[in-house]
């Protein structure tokens, strides 16, 4: 089992910044890929992106390639998510996931474990 706890959302204009951190315990860290999702409402849940258990490889969605930056640190169990240049489109809640495999995958149902998630609201 792996809990997931995601903070750093909040409320921003648009051409800003927000750093999202996602806090995991329970398991070794580095068995686990991990992925940023996100979900506005309305609409489905989409990957943004995600990262191998080593964090050597990465991968983003076509719509935050250039913007948004993931990486990890397996020392404190966390991964983060670097977005800039923020847009109202971005506007959704974040949620981080970890998939049972240190290989990436871009496929929603192959992770198991998710977070609550965080609000992230770009005002233009």
């Amino acid at each position: 089992q792996v809990q997931l706890a995601e903070s750093g959302g909040g409320m921003v204009q648009t051409g800003d910044s927000l750093r999202l951190s996602c806090v995991a315990s329970g398991r070794t860290f580095s068995d686990y890929a991990m992925g940023w999702f996100r979900q506005a409402p309305g609409k489905e849940r989409e990957l943004v992106a995600t990262i191998s258990g080593g964090g050597y490889s990465d991968y983003y969605a076509y719509f935050v390639r250039g913007r948004f930056t993931i990486t990890r640190d397996n020392a404190k169990n966390t991964v983060y998510l670097q977005m800039n240049s923020l847009t109202p489109e971005d506007t959704a809640v974040y949620s981080c996931a970890a998939r049972p495999s240190p290989i990436l995958s871009d496929r929603v149902r192959e992770f198991t474990y998710w977070g609550r998630g965080t609000q992230v609201t770009v005002s233009s």
